[in-house]
């Protein structure tokens, strides 16, 4: 078996025999019996190592095939979204929540757009991130969609990307209230969806021009 397993969540390693899951940890917190749990699902189905991944999971590596059923009936949770064509895991920063710096809740928007987008089928990848001030710790400006908590708002940032063609996100919108910034996020997502080929959304908004493609967003 050399293929990853996507309706399992399981992710083939380097060996080409065992596999990766990560159960979905929205924002990447966890209380410590979840956290627990994790570790005695590793330790059980003798898991190679546990890795903290950059999408603010925690993967279990190396699990052999046979065991992955009863890690994630062990586990108790759903898988996240790593793989596919679909909204990943929102990436979030501790906002006012927890940090001194935070001018935004990003840990409430972020929790909230996880809980409505998260796996959501798309005609590419799709990353979002959300960022309590201008330090940008969950690193909004180069996601497909960003936002990032200044003292008047928000701001909503569009197209960025790390991957193969790297790119800095443009700014649609600031100034946005929280609500202004779902509705304006629930406008991006469906026309991308609804419009784009399979293509990122920094390519589609790329061959339709930024300015057509605020203009048909905003008005």
């Amino acid at each position: 078996m050399s293929k990853d397993i996507p309706e399992k969540g399981a992710i083939i390693q380097r060996d080409k025999e065992t596999f990766a899951i990560a159960p979905h940890i929205a924002g990447g917190i966890i209380d410590p019996a979840g956290l627990r749990k994790i570790a005695d699902v590793a330790e059980k189905y003798h898991a190679k190592v546990l890795k903290i991944t950059s999408a603010q999971r925690i993967a279990i590596v190396g699990i052999d095939p046979k065991d992955i059923d009863d890690a994630w009936k062990d586990l108790g949770m759903k898988p996240g979204a790593a793989i596919g064509l679909c909204i990943r895991s929102v990436k979030i920063c501790p906002g006012t929540t927890f940090c001194k710096r935070g001018q935004q809740d990003s840990v409430g928007i972020g929790l909230k757009l996880d809980e409505t987008y998260h796996g959501m089928p798309l005609p590419w990848k799709f990353k979002m991130g959300v960022s309590g001030c201008a330090n940008s710790c969950a690193e909004s400006g180069i996601k497909d969609l960003g936002l990032i908590g200044t003292s008047k708002g928000w701001r909503l940032l569009v197209g960025g990307s790390s991957g193969v063609r790297p790119r800095v996100g443009q700014m649609l919108a600031e100034h946005l209230s929280d609500e202004e910034a779902l509705n304006l996020v629930e406008k991006v997502v469906h026309y991308y969806k609804d419009h784009a080929k399979k293509q990122r959304l920094g390519e589609f908004i790329e061959e339709i021009g930024f300015e057509n493609f605020k203009k048909d967003l905003l008005g």
